[in-house]
């Protein structure tokens, strides 16, 4: 069941490989998160030191009043992922041009997963050749719909 998405990682990357790791989170982050509570926009993903981090995903608290004064909603938190994967995550990482972002935050039982994505950057003229083919496709089923 998927927690919070990124709407418009598609509209604005090419993903190149995705994966899915674990995210290491508080008890009151992943009621926040069930609750549908948080955001992607703006977050990236960072290999430091031989461990991934989710850098820029906002978990609101989810009872403010109970929550700690030093809670930070923006707070980097760590991926839990194969060290091969980590190595390859690097590496791509280190090449021009590409970056690893989250597409989505979802959870499998009682486990709270991430789905990470290698992506290139896409231009204005990609974007708007994407919007074409979809309203090309809108169209042509709208069109056999009425059929």
């Amino acid at each position: 069941m998927i927690l919070v998405e990124y709407k418009k990682a598609l509209l604005k990357f090419a993903p190149i490989e995705t994966f899915s790791a674990g995210v290491e989170l508080l008890g009151t982050e992943v009621k926040a998160l069930r609750a549908r509570l948080g955001s992607l926009d703006g977050a990236r993903v960072v290999v430091r030191g031989g461990e991934a981090f989710i850098v820029g995903m906002t978990i609101p608290a989810y009872q403010v009043a109970n929550a700690p004064k030093t809670y930070d909603p923006e707070r980097t938190r760590r991926l839990l992922l194969a060290k091969k994967e980590i190595n390859l995550l690097a590496t791509e990482e280190a090449k021009k041009g590409l970056t690893i972002i989250p597409l989505e935050v979802y959870s499998t039982g009682r486990l709270v997963k991430a789905r990470i994505a290698i992506v290139r950057g896409k231009g204005k003229s990609d974007r708007r050749e994407d919007l074409k083919k979809r309203d090309a496709l809108r169209e042509t089923s709208r069109i056999l719909k009425r059929g």
